[in-house]
């Protein structure tokens, strides 16, 4: 790329900022831990060139119109939903969006007592137990959350979640916002980046999501189990693809270097990771060294041909068929089941256009967007491309840091600049033309300062053929001076931005308890959801107040019980010391949002059942008195009366 190829924004950026950090440039960032970036926090020396830190938002007021609707009126609803990944609270957000406002919390990976979740049975089912009956993991880092799709757009079904710590993905029925299954996939670490498919890569008439891709960040040795520890060569990563519906892994790909964040085509043809250490380095020093990495496409058809034909192998006690997706072993176009696209240095992101035409990657540690044709991709395949390196139509500079990229369905992209806190509004078509020689062609639109050190951002509908160009929000990793203080540990800040006209206009601030990182926003008509549930979900629903009671087996105990405001259907029972109790609850009251609470005073014991909804606990009766057990959720004017007592006789 020349000189003349990166210099093209009309805003007058200071001199030198824009240079491509190559190796010795960034030696010196990270002895520091790239302080460059984090220090625009603290120094106003390092703040981004166009608004010094501290300072008002550059970004004009809203206008009234589109902009006022953020304001919701009493009895207002949200137009969007937002669903958000919870960071270290291993749960789902559920935002309404233009507002800003926290709808719920879906738990998911870590236990929740709100609604009883590691507690239950039935939550402990989906979670996942050690012998002992005790949770497996009580720990979780969820990164990136995406939605189902059919004809293009949501289809209000499923979205998915991950685990980065312990390598699960979880899914969440999108009619009750509930988790329903959680997969561990074997062989992997640092599960990152997440994507479902969005129509079959051979069947064309299959146009939904069908499965889930999933890439490993961290390279382990293949099998992890104490062997070949000390050599670093032999450490691997994998991709990987899970049945949407039965959420059972289908099969994995054996890659050159790692999985940061993952995409797929909209004809199903085609998934991507983007990757940030092909040298398959140990230390951050190691995984540095090279002057390209790659953006890896995965030919789906080709790779399940392989397994149908027998072509894999697999590792320790995994039965899953891992494909060889290497280099080495695909060099033929014709029959590669994977191909690697050179991009810049440590890329962050992939992301699908709308217009189902281009995969975006954003550089990082350069100053760059890539745009990849995925016309091209598929002709490589076919042997129609001699050289991969063609499939990049576009690399354009951006701004320093860049990391994620949505659409406004209007051939806009919009990138965040993490080391500039900006957000880069820019034409991919005008790109294109720059990259092939026209400098006449314009393709910076707008620059927005956000507040501060974006990450991941994402528009309304804007991975899906209904990319509507309406709203915009950006999660910026630090709020210097945006909200009042409460000690060390600093909120993050979620700012909305207005896309709807040329200019960004930003619009709200909104404190979020670290650290979200993903997230889509839905068009709230593609989404619908249960108010009641049916009792004939629930096997061992209790259907009649009169199967109430206390029923022994030895030393195991089942207690059944109903509630229905402002009452349980048992008043007391009794138990013994020693015995294992089995507790079953059902909600009999049909009225919507009546739900009641069960705890028990000194038995970790406390979760809620929904309308017609049954749930169970287990535990053991090993302290003799009374207890009280009683409603938890208000369901009525006698709630604090709704109540049972628990004896337990020595």
């Amino acid at each position: 790329m020349s000189k003349q190829d990166i210099k093209q924004d009309d805003q007058d950026m200071v001199p030198g900022r824009r240079k491509f950090l190559n190796t010795a440039a960034l030696a010196g960032l990270t002895g520091a831990g790239l302080s460059v970036g984090l220090s625009s926090c603290k120094q106003e020396a390092a703040a981004p060139a166009t608004a010094p830190a501290g300072a008002a938002p550059a970004a004009a007021p809203a206008a009234a119109g589109h902009a006022s609707s953020v304001h919701l009126a009493p009895g207002q609803l949200d137009e969007y939903y937002g669903i958000w990944s919870g960071g270290h609270t291993g749960d789902m957000r559920i935002l309404g969006i233009p507002s800003g406002r926290e709808i719920t919390r879906v738990p998911v990976f870590n236990p929740d007592p709100l609604v009883g979740w590691g507690i239950t049975n039935e939550s402990k089912a989906i979670m996942g137990t050690k012998a002992d009956g005790s949770l497996r993991y009580t720990v979780a880092d969820t990164h990136h959350t995406h939605a189902s799709y059919k004809n293009g757009t949501y289809d209000g079904k499923y979205a998915w979640i991950n685990d980065k710590i312990n390598g699960r993905v979880a899914r969440v029925r999108l009619d009750t916002f509930e988790c329903d299954k959680i997969t561990e996939i074997p062989n992997v670490q640092g599960f990152h980046g997440i994507f479902p498919d969005k129509a079959d890569p051979v069947d064309g008439a299959i146009n939904y999501t069908t499965r889930v891709f999933a890439g490993s960040e961290f390279s382990i040795p293949l099998p992890n189990d104490g062997n070949n520890m000390d050599d670093i060569n032999k450490y691997r990563s994998l991709f990987t693809c899970l049945d949407a519906e039965t959420m059972v892994v289908r099969w994995q790909a054996l890659i050159d270097g790692n999985c940061d964040l993952v995409a797929s085509s909209y004809d199903g043809k085609l998934a991507a990771t983007n990757q940030y250490n092909t040298e398959m380095g140990a230390k951050y020093e190691d995984m540095m060294s090279a002057e390209k990495d790659a953006c890896a496409f995965f030919h789906i058809a080709r790779i399940e041909q392989a397994v149908k034909d027998g072509k894999f192998k697999t590792y320790g006690d995994s039965k899953v068929p891992v494909v060889d997706c290497t280099r080495e072993s695909n060099k033929d176009p014709k029959t590669a089941l994977a191909a690697y696209v050179p991009v810049p240095k440590n890329p962050h992101g992939v992301n699908a256009s709308p217009d189902k035409k281009y995969f975006i990657c954003a550089g990082k540690l350069s100053p760059t967007a890539t745009v990849i044709d995925l016309a091209k991709v598929l002709d490589y395949f076919d042997g129609k491309l001699e050289d991969i390196k063609a499939t990049v139509v576009a690399e354009v500079e951006l701004g320093l840091g860049p990391l994620h990229t949505a659409f406004d369905g209007r051939g806009n992209a919009f990138t965040t600049l993490f080391l500039d806190s900006q957000v880069v509004k820019w034409n991919v078509e005008a790109a294109i033309k720059f990259h092939a020689g026209d400098k006449n062609a314009k393709y910076i639109v707008d620059r927005l300062d956000v507040q501060y050190q974006p990450g991941h951002l994402n528009a309304s509908q804007s991975e899906t053929v209904e990319a509507d160009g309406k709203w915009l929000c950006v999660g910026c990793k630090f709020s210097k001076d945006r909200f009042l203080p409460v000690g060390p540990l600093h909120p993050e800040n979620e700012q909305l931005i207005d896309i709807s006209g040329e200019k960004m206009k930003l619009i709200a601030d909104h404190p979020v308890r670290p650290e979200p990182h993903d997230f889509i926003i839905v068009k709230r008509e593609h989404i619908k959801t249960r108010q009641v549930y049916n009792l004939d979900d629930f096997p061992n629903a209790i259907k009649d107040p009169k199967e109430s009671g206390v029923f022994r087996n030895g030393n195991k105990v089942t207690v059944k019980l109903v509630s229905q405001a402002p009452a349980f259907s048992l008043r007391e029972f009794t138990v013994k010391k020693g015995d294992e109790v089995t507790l079953i609850l059902t909600n009999l009251d049909k009225v919507e949002d009546l739900t009641h609470g069960f705890a028990i005073p000194k038995y970790n014991i406390n979760f809620i059942v929904n309308p017609l909804e049954t749930k169970s606990v287990t535990f053991k009766a090993d302290k003799p008195g009374v207890y009280w057990a009683y409603c938890t959720h208000f369901c009525h004017a006698l709630h604090l009366e709704m109540r049972t007592r628990m004896i337990v006789e020595k």
